[in-house]
């Protein structure tokens, strides 16, 4: 009797959590993305906000257009730059590094153009 008790007992509670197990989705990894090796996103961004900067000092009048001129000559040089490190197909660390400079330059030439003593009538 006691042997009928336990697999009764056993096949009453096994089968439904044999059954719970087998209905379960299994998730499936989902893969990850493989970088791109050429992509910046990062300097792309600090390249818009500095196009910002620069935008807002000569509309409120902080850059004189030599300023701004030359301000925009740096960007652009920064821009070529990174297309140069990207033209192998991959940009390496070291290049990396080399932008990140060249940003932080051309930043705190912004910053310090927009707070020198030289203003200009406010544009617009």
């Amino acid at each position: 009797m006691k042997m009928l008790q336990k697999t009764l007992f056993s096949v009453l509670f096994a089968l439904p959590l044999a059954a719970l197990a087998q209905t379960s989705p299994t998730p499936t990894p989902t893969p990850t993305p493989t970088p791109n090796p050429t992509a910046t996103p990062r300097l792309d961004q600090r390249q818009v906000n500095q196009e910002k900067r620069i935008a807002e000092g000569v509309k409120t009048g902080q850059l004189t257009t030599q300023e701004s001129t030359n301000l925009e000559k740096r960007e652009a040089k920064l821009e070529a730059d990174k297309q140069a490190a990207k033209a192998d197909g991959k940009v390496t660390a070291k290049e990396r590094r080399k932008l990140e400079r060249e940003a932080n330059r051309d930043s705190r030439k912004i910053y310090r153009k927009k707070h020198n003593q030289k203003v200009t009538t406010p544009a617009g």
